[in-house]
């Protein structure tokens, strides 16, 4: 996840994303939104609100509209390394969310900040050996009770791969196995998670997409989530 890597490609990220989807007949849009979807979904049967939200890694902002769509009256916060991903955000969306600059180690907000934190296909690209860290950290600013919705590629997939294989910024990208994913949230400290997987069916199959609920624990959809949630004190 350095600055470098990402300020190279921000103004072409959306083409690039696009190109490398294309097997799967949608948009960077569908995948962005239907992440969203879910996390409200789940959030909803909760019975949670949240006041504070960090998306982390937010890049050019992806997210932001259905976030802010699903969460009208949350604060939002884009928090990435790369400053010209967040000066796109900030002309996409302007006034719409705060945008935070961070140093890749250091998240710049108090212990307990915030009720949400989210973060989509962000971790592959980050060392392996800082994962633990970094999700600890992530864990700091959460409120207890707080939900940590982390959403990556499945490399068992095999379009997955293909995807991630012909696109440019992914160049250097490390794809993450659940139970992998799982083992470092749980060393940093989420001792309560759960996985789902998504997206087995491409567009011209959609029809067979409401299917999916009862697919979610096979380990075979083109992205999974993790949901965790931090203890109470």
């Amino acid at each position: 996840m350095l600055e470098a890597e990402f300020d190279k490609f921000a103004d072409e990220y959306e083409q690039e994303h696009a190109a490398s989807i294309r097997l799967s007949g949608e948009s960077p849009a569908f995948f962005a939104r239907y992440k969203i979807t879910d996390v409200a979904a789940v959030l909803a049967r909760r019975g949670r609100k949240p006041l504070r939200i960090l998306d982390f890694g937010a890049g050019v902002g992806n997210s932001l509209g259905p976030m802010r769509e699903a969460f009208p009256d949350s604060e939002i916060v884009l928090l990435d390394p790369s400053s010209q991903s967040l000066d796109i955000a900030r002309t996409r969306f302007p006034g719409q969310a705060h945008c935070q600059p961070f140093d890749g180690q250091t998240i710049p907000y108090g212990d307990g900040h915030f009720d949400l934190v989210f973060t989509a296909c962000v971790f592959h690209h980050i060392p392996e050996e800082l994962h633990v860290g970094l999700l600890a950290e992530i864990g700091r600013v959460m409120k207890p009770d707080g939900s940590f919705f982390l959403f990556e590629h499945n490399p068992r997939n095999p379009l997955t791969r293909h995807a991630v294989r012909n696109c440019s910024f992914d160049e250097n990208a490390v794809l993450i196995d659940a139970r992998q994913m799982n083992s470092r949230m749980a060393a940093a400290g989420f001792s309560k998670t759960k996985t789902v997987y998504r997206i087995f069916f491409p567009r011209f199959l959609a029809k067979l997409r409401p299917l999916e609920r009862y697919l979610a624990g096979l380990p075979i959809g083109a992205q999974y989530f993790v949901h965790a949630v931090k203890p109470s004190l």
